[in-house]
């Protein structure tokens, strides 16, 4: 009998279990990178890249009649989103909340939160003012619960700018033309501009003279400027003041030193950068609008791999009105700048700059992350841009920290019969914070050894006849300091304030000057008419403090909203009934419509000035606003250069025939072909002015400043 043989089966081996992930949900893909690596293997760190609800775009969104509820949607094109973090967070062992330190980035928590229904009163939120390693990390051991302070201030601005918006915006539509806005801040920033320009407009020029002279003692020679008659300052109103001070004078006779005044100035380092300063600065330095220093800026914070330290944050948090800084970057700079300039550079007790009225220094200032990473260590890991605005951070805390600059200063008062002259004097004696921050190319103005009593010569004497001139358009630097100033606004409202006015055509920069356009002259108008408080810049420099009364909890949010509601919508009633029809006349374009005879009118659209029939909508012809240089097209010799612009606005330079004839040149061709290789010359932007010269490098004119 054959016996049975039994196999014995096998145990099942057991899968182990990936153990679970903590989750951190960060607004951008680069932050999520950089803090990723900090964090390690037991994190995941996504995006949820910005904001994922928000009010409806099609509607007001707000329940006024139930205490200004606000109706939130999920964001248009974010559905892919959501449902990633919802999945992740599915999946996940704890979920931390880490977007930016602001109001801003508390509400994107606090929605974030909403979306996977986690509680707000669970310590799952996560803020840090620098993205180090360190400084993350130990953040993660001091969680808190979400903010609703901040939630409600951020939320309160929010409901009030949609109430604003969305109640004068579509009576412009009405009564002017589709497409216009009105915001709280942004008309505030135009009726400023506007202000401005009707200054201009008013001013009456004063005629002013000056004498300049040159004296001299011995070989020395020296400038020196009319002060006054008889020890008291004079003002030289016409030629006829002018003449009865010259009559008073003997050129030829010697003239007597009355007076030396020889003191020791100290010029006090600046403080480190707040956003608005920070915006002033690269605007006047570097030539950088406000959107491009904020991108930049983003991109420093987020972080940027710099080789073996891998990823790394380099600046703190650049939304800040405060110029405190932490006693740890406080150490590292005085070490800093004993070991490479030395301790007489280093300040024992560096400056404590005063807050402005309003700022709610919730932050450290800008700051680099560490200053041993200057800028000439890491420029080959960053672009241009990010190199020189890091440059501009890093030298201006470093100059911060450091001694203030010494100038020996010379007053020099020439007298004769009774006409006195000033020359000033000046001479670098330490540098101090100047070796690092340069606020720009001064001279030192060295004086000849001069003492009481001396004798001096008169070699020139020049008469200057001058006109006051009127006050200057702002840039964007002096717009922004502006709005500081005045309280309106807050660090993260200048770039889109800025934006959004010349977006609607309310404003053009010439010159790097905002000048107001005919329709911001009338949006402007019509809001100063009807809407009083809106373009009031004390009014708006209130609501910005109740702002923050909320945020410290001393206020509540649907009062303040409330309060600013109940006399805003008799207002709107009003303008809606009594506000007339504006009729903006179309500049007609000096030709007919080649399609149906009628008269071409010049048209703004979204990107610029364009001719279109004026039958328009029964005639459709539109035609691109060519503007023609006066130079021959170098390349077919037939057509005409004219001026073209890219969708980004940049000027580039291109033939008439176009596309028979592909010429195009980023530099403005002037007509004559250079001696050497007979190539065309251009007109090229230098930064001491503008130079002919030649593309193939073969040939170039004297600077035009």
């Amino acid at each position: 009998m054959a016996t049975k043989t039994t196999t014995k089966k096998q145990p099942t081996k057991r899968k182990r279990s990936t153990p679970k992930k903590k989750l951190v949900i960060v607004e951008s893909p680069a932050k999520a990178k950089t803090i990723g690596k900090y964090l390690g293997r037991t994190y995941n760190v996504i995006a949820s890249k910005g904001h994922i609800r928000d009010l409806p775009k099609s509607r007001m969104g707000i329940e006024i009649e139930n205490e200004f509820t606000p109706e939130y949607i999920s964001i248009r094109g974010k559905g892919e989103t959501i449902k990633s973090l919802k999945s992740e967070a599915k999946k996940a062992k704890e979920v931390f909340l880490a977007s930016d330190p602001d109001r801003e980035g508390e509400a994107i928590a606090w929605h974030v939160a909403h979306i996977l229904n986690l509680d707000v009163n669970d310590y799952n939120r996560v803020t840090f003012n620098e993205i180090t390693k360190e400084t993350v990390k130990d953040a993660f051991k001091h969680p808190r619960t979400i903010d609703m302070n901040l939630i409600n201030a951020q939320q309160a601005r929010r409901i009030i700018d949609r109430l604003v918006g969305y109640s004068i915006s579509p009576i412009l539509w009405k009564k002017v033309k589709k497409g216009l806005s009105a915001g709280r801040v942004q008309s505030v920033a135009l009726w400023i501009i506007i202000q401005r320009e009707r200054a201009i407009q008013k001013f009456q020029p004063e005629e002013y003279w000056t004498i300049d002279s040159v004296f001299k003692k011995g070989r020395s020679k020296f400038k020196a400027s009319f002060y006054g008659l008889d020890g008291k300052k004079t003002n030289l109103k016409d030629n006829a003041a002018v003449q009865s001070v010259v009559k008073r004078l003997d050129p030829k006779a010697d003239f007597t030193i009355a007076d030396v005044k020889k003191r020791e100035k100290k010029r006090q380092p600046p403080r480190p950068f707040t956003t608005s300063t920070l915006q002033q600065d690269a605007n006047k330095k570097l030539r950088f609008r406000t959107g491009r220093t904020m991108m930049a800026a983003q991109q420093l914070y987020e972080g940027i791999n710099i080789g073996k330290e891998g990823s790394q944050g380099l600046i703190t948090y650049m939304r800040t009105d405060s110029t405190r800084i932490s006693s740890g970057a406080k150490h590292e700079a005085a070490a800093f700048l004993h070991e490479h300039y030395g301790a007489k550079y280093a300040a024992n007790h560096p400056q404590k700059g005063k807050l402005p009225e309003g700022a709610q220094d919730a932050h450290e200032a800008v700051r680099p992350t560490s200053v041993l990473r200057t800028p000439q260590s890491i420029e080959k890991y960053l672009t241009k841009d990010q190199y020189k605005l890091y440059n501009l951070i890093w030298c201006r805390f470093v100059a911060s920290q450091m001694t203030p600059a010494v100038v020996d200063t010379q007053t020099v008062t020439i007298d004769q019969n009774g006409v006195s002259y000033r020359a000033n004097g000046s001479k670098l004696k330490f540098e101090g914070y100047l070796k690092v921050y340069a606020a720009g190319k001064e001279k030192d103005n060295i004086l000849p050894s001069l003492e009481t009593g001396d004798a001096v010569q008169m070699v020139s004497n020049q008469p200057d006849q001058h006109f006051t001139q009127p006050p200057a358009r702002y840039t964007e630097a002096a717009l922004i300091k502006t709005l500081e100033e005045n309280g309106v606004g807050r660090p993260s409202t200048y770039a889109p304030t800025l934006m959004t006015i010349q977006k609607r055509y309310y404003v053009k920069l010439e010159a790097r000057r905002f000048v107001p356009t005919e329709l911001g002259e009338i949006v402007n108008k019509l809001i100063e008419e009807y809407f009083p408080d809106i373009v009031n810049v004390d009014f708006t420099a209130d609501i910005e403090g109740q702002l923050d009364e909320i945020e410290e909890a001393k206020r509540k949010w649907v009062a303040v909203v409330n309060d600013f509601y109940q006399p805003f919508s008799k207002e709107v009633t009003h303008a809606e009934k009594e506000m007339e029809a504006v009729q903006i006349k179309e500049p007609l374009a000096g030709f007919n419509c080649d399609i149906c005879g009628a008269p071409m009118v010049e048209k703004m659209g979204k990107y610029g000035k364009f001719f279109a029939c004026s039958r328009f909508p029964d005639c459709r012809n539109t035609q691109t606003i060519v503007k023609e240089i006066g130079v021959t097209c170098p390349k077919c010799h037939k057509g005409q250069v004219i001026e073209r612009k890219t969708k980004k606005k940049r000027t580039f330079y291109g033939c008439s025939r176009y596309p028979e004839c592909d010429f195009v040149s980023w530099d403005k061709p002037i007509g004559r072909d250079c001696p050497k290789c007979h190539h065309f010359l251009v007109n090229k932007k230098v930064r001491a002015g503008w130079q002919v010269l030649c593309p193939q490098g073969d040939y170039e004119e004297t600077i035009i400043k």
